[in-house]
């Protein structure tokens, strides 16, 4: 019944090696440090650059470190961001200074933690973790902005010495992996933190076991509405400030504001050089596909991964700032593990119509699962971007079409969106 795996070459192509690593480990998702920690420290990989960032959370670690990487690029310094899950293409995990790293650069560091791993089993997000690590060794960049994947304290990215934890946001998603316990989903995001070493908290009213684990390790805490503050003054501006030290008229980011001074604190606590200038540029610069992410304006066609309750909140919350009175096609697809019915109710108050769909692979939603908690005004289809043309064709000029519900669901949307455009 086993079937020999062929083990691609240099000369492989990417679609090769991703196909090979998503079958040479026995589960996709397989939390725990014992391997990948084994692998990193024969590497050498455990402390890819002079200084790293880690970065946890529910949501906003993608617009987190989108936000200290414009602001760090502008200082001038080197940056390596990785990120997942990617949208499109593999390639948009890893960014060496603003650019997705090519398809030859991916397949070396590939051949190189391949060659490193002997007989030790890695999932696909392990041996990606390794890779980046090694892209951004040989890169030689001076700042690495690490994602973690899920959780913190168990996740791949946790091999790496890093000199700054942060936390962007708590609530509850991945039940299947994490549970329902905030405090349980707290602790193990502050799994990340290191003693001595800063960690920034940017949940507010965050849950005991975040705080406590910082005291039992001795690392030095920054919380959201304690060690640092932010308040926005009106739609262009806000202030933020840690103790005596205060940022006046900063312009307001395209992306979320919490994780815009969740980004500040963190890189205050970094002790790099970076100027004011450097923080206004940035946080003008700050883009990230798929966030609140505008590619039409007659009718308004609106990108957001939005895919859980919180998220979804947030989303809702937005939509009624930024288009009050509008009508609203909702466009969306779901994984099946996710909290369905809240992230629905969250988005009920804006959406006029819904355009439900389908995903496919082991963990998509069908339609019919979405469409169980609305009442009316529903229609359901068999694909995303189904779904997305007939929302196209129903809108009129004053319209806001959002496409929301998971990554895979943007992902392939936004793929057909720039295929139209080419």
């Amino acid at each position: 019944m086993s079937q020999t795996l062929i083990r691609p070459q240099a000369t492989s192509s990417l679609a090769m090696w991703l196909d090979y690593l998503n079958t040479i480990h026995s589960s996709a998702i397989d939390l725990g440090l014992d391997r990948v920690s084994q692998v990193a420290q024969r590497a050498e990989l455990t402390k890819p650059a002079p200084c790293v960032i880690t970065v946890a959370g529910t949501n906003g670690k993608g617009s987190t470190c989108a936000l200290m990487e414009a602001i760090l690029l502008d200082a001038g310094y080197k940056v390596g961001v990785y990120s997942s899950p990617h949208l499109i293409r593999y390639n948009e995990r890893v960014r060496i200074n603003g650019q997705d790293a090519d398809d030859q650069a991916h397949i070396d560091a590939f051949v190189y933690v391949e060659h490193q791993r002997g007989d030790i089993s890695l999932s696909l997000f392990e041996f990606g973790t390794l890779a980046a690590l090694r892209l951004f060794q040989q890169q030689k960049v001076e700042v690495v902005l690490l994602e973690v994947g899920l959780g913190g304290r168990l996740d791949a990215t946790n091999v790496v010495e890093h000199d700054v934890s942060v936390i962007t946001s708590l609530a509850i998603d991945h039940v299947d992996w994490l549970g329902s316990d905030i405090n349980v989903i707290g602790f193990e995001k502050a799994g990340i933190f290191r003693s001595g070493k800063p960690a920034i908290c940017g949940q507010p009213q965050a849950p005991g076991t975040v705080a406590a684990h910082a005291d039992d390790i001795g690392a030095d805490l920054h919380q959201v509405g304690i060690q640092y503050n932010y308040q926005q003054i009106d739609e262009q501006t806000w202030q933020w400030n840690s103790g005596p030290y205060q940022l006046d008229a900063l312009p307001v980011p395209q992306l979320p504001l919490p994780n815009a001074a969740t980004a500040l604190m963190a890189l205050g606590s970094a002790g790099l050089e970076i100027s004011d200038i450097n923080i206004v540029n940035g946080l003008k610069n700050a883009r990230l596909a798929g966030r609140m992410q505008v590619v039409q304006h007659e009718p308004v066609v609106l990108f957001d991964v939005a895919h859980n309750p919180h998220s979804a909140q947030y989303l809702a919350d937005k939509i009624t700032q930024q288009y009050p009175g509008r009508k609203v096609r909702m466009v969306i697809a779901m994984l099946h593990d996710k909290d369905i019915a809240s992230t629905l109710e969250a988005l009920k108050p804006i959406a006029s119509y819904w355009y439900v769909a389908s995903l496919t692979g082991p963990r998509a939603a069908k339609a019919s699962e979405l469409c169980e908690h609305l009442d009316d005004d529903f229609i359901a289809f068999a694909k995303p971007v189904t779904a997305f043309k007939a929302a196209l064709t129903n809108a009129s000029s004053d319209d806001v079409i959002i496409v929301a519900g998971s990554f895979h669901t943007v992902g392939e949307i936004l793929e057909y969106w720039q295929q139209q455009g080419e």
